[in-house]
């Protein structure tokens, strides 16, 4: 993080790493004081004390409004006209143009619009080679449903941390900083299914996983154990994973399990990569990673054999997972161009392509055929060793590196702001995007949805009244989820800007008129209400894309 080098290491710590901040070796001074007063009022350590208040133990229990929550005194800076030369060059542009079906729009432009009615017609009148929507096509659709209204889902008393769906989304699982674990059906409109409590908490859970096989989940805290819990059935299963790290305090930011479950990836605040055995039921690696945190790590594909790290030493790292040993932990490359803590990393899942978060206000999409000198890396370090400030209640500096020399990404997203935690982002899904689209989090309270090939903001989601930490895409629907330091788990849903909610949610339409006269006749056969805009809801902007195949 920003202040990883400063001379007082104890207050260097991620808003995740929150009890590090009060620990009694940390040596204090007057002038740290105003500082943690601050800190303390932001991060919700500090309560107003409401005489009905007290702790969810129900995913249905709504927020009393006694945690005090503020909004951060930032403005993200977007970058009107991204730089796109290394992205047209690179082979993601033609992958991506294909997946999403912008590649063979082309042959629709000879006949009409791609819009649903017409190219239902051109299947019809066999005019469509394939004689059926393509995955393409599907996708091209789907574009023009993006999520654009929310539905508050659930509302907990206290801060929600992560937010996640299981593979095939049948379920929905989020982690509160009230140590609850939520289980949902999304099949049955957000069902509560089962409320664990979790084990050996400190300050919160900090991550989750599912299990490929969705049987099981992970969570980790401020402990020296990772904790597996059963999601199904009637058995309550709920083990003590102990990662021994041989060091005082301790705590695992990111987990993923492998594609056969047998081992679950962590990353820790020691600078180490850890591995568990889920079978053999013990630690069976632990590597030096990064010279500081370790606030990320994700397998690269379903094979297991690659994966990605991320640290506060503003590195992303490449490993591989068969050559891996202890005693020499080389990583098959490294990604510099970065200028902070790196916050979170998600892959493409063709063991090729990743985006990561940054503290320093920017994503970046890179490629794993594009390594970065020993130059570069150096030069990464010295910038994020001179950093200043404090990114967990601190505003980002005005004056930012704009590009390290030697920045190897393919791609820079701005727009979007990184403070006081972890944010995460993601890849929009395959099935039903192409991943035409890059989604974070943001601490001023939006789900920020970015076009991966233009690097233009598509759409800005406003829903929350507190920091977006968890953002995830339904994986076969146009559903996106946000998790909120306001206590809040909101639905993102398409709505069409001539269909608005009533009070009671219905969608409201007026009673069809008589018809007008010939001179006069307008398209539809009815009239929709108009009725004021709610406050979340924000149609999409257009397509910057649109030109890649018009």
């Amino acid at each position: 993080m920003g202040v990883n080098n400063s001379t007082n290491r104890a207050m260097s710590n991620s808003d995740d790493e929150a009890p590090s901040v009060l620990r009694p070796s940390s040596p204090l001074n007057g002038e740290d004081l105003p500082g943690i007063v601050e800190y303390l009022i932001r991060s919700g350590q500090f309560h107003f004390i409401s005489q009905s208040g007290g702790d969810s133990d129900s995913g249905d229990n709504s927020s009393d409004g006694s945690e005090f929550v503020t909004m951060p005194s930032c403005v993200p800076q977007v970058n009107k006209n991204p730089d796109v030369t290394n992205i047209e060059k690179n082979d993601i542009h033609t992958t991506i143009l294909q997946s999403s079906g912008r590649l063979a729009m082309k042959r629709w432009r000879h006949y009409m619009s791609p819009t649903m009615p017409n190219m239902l017609s051109m299947n019809q009148l066999g005019l469509n080679p394939g004689q059926q929507l393509s995955h393409g096509d599907k996708c091209v659709l789907h574009s023009r449903f993006l999520p654009n209204f929310m539905e508050r889902k659930a509302s907990y008393n206290h801060k929600a941390f992560c937010g996640k769906y299981s593979e095939d989304g049948n379920v929905f699982m989020t982690a509160c900083q009230d140590t609850r674990i939520r289980v949902y059906n999304t099949e049955n409109d957000m069902k509560l299914m089962k409320s664990i409590g979790a084990r050996d908490v400190g300050w919160s859970v900090l991550d989750t996983a599912f299990s490929p096989d969705g049987r099981f989940a992970a969570y980790s805290s401020w402990s020296d154990c990772i904790h597996l819990c059963s999601i199904h059935g009637e058995s309550d299963i709920h083990e003590s994973l102990h990662i021994d790290p041989g060091e005082h305090s301790f705590c695992i930011f990111s987990l993923m399990f492998s594609s056969d479950n047998q081992e679950i990836l962590g990353g820790a605040n020691d600078g180490h990569i850890y591995v568990y055995d889920t079978e053999l039921r013990k630690r069976t690696l632990k590597i030096h990673a990064h010279d500081d945190d370790v606030n990320t790590v994700r397998f690269a594909n379903d094979s297991s054999h690659i994966l990605y790290s991320g640290g506060d030493d503003g590195l992303c790292k490449v490993w591989d997972r068969r050559t891996l040993r202890e005693q020499n932990p080389a990583p098959v490359g490294v990604m510099a161009g970065h200028s902070d803590g790196i916050t979170f990393i998600d892959s493409k899942g063709d063991s090729r392509y990743f985006i990561s978060n940054c503290k320093d206000q920017t994503l970046k999409l890179w490629d794993v055929r594009r390594f970065s000198d020993s130059t570069t890396v150096s030069e990464t370090k010295r910038i994020v060793s001179s950093m200043r400030w404090d990114y967990r209640w601190e505003r980002a500096p005005k004056k930012r590196i704009k590009r390290v020399k030697g920045d190897t990404s393919v791609m820079t997203y701005t727009g979007h702001c990184i403070l006081h935690t972890l944010i995460r982002c993601r890849f929009s899904p395959s099935h039903n995007t192409g991943q035409r689209y890059i989604y974070s989090g943001c601490a001023t309270g939006c789900v920020v949805v970015y076009d991966v090939l233009t690097g233009q903001q598509v759409c800005k989601l406003d829903g929350h009244s507190s920091c977006v930490r968890d953002v995830d895409w339904h994986p076969y629907k146009n559903i996106l989820m946000s998790t909120s330091w306001d206590g809040s788990i909101g639905q993102w849903i398409y709505m069409d800007r001539n269909v608005l909610n009533g009070e009671a949610g219905e969608m409201m339409f007026d009673t069809p008129k008589p018809p007008l006269p010939r001179d006069r006749m307008r398209r539809g056969s009815f009239r929709v209400s108009q009725v004021k805009q709610p406050k979340s809801f924000e149609e999409p902007k257009q397509d910057k894309a649109k030109g890649l195949f018009d």
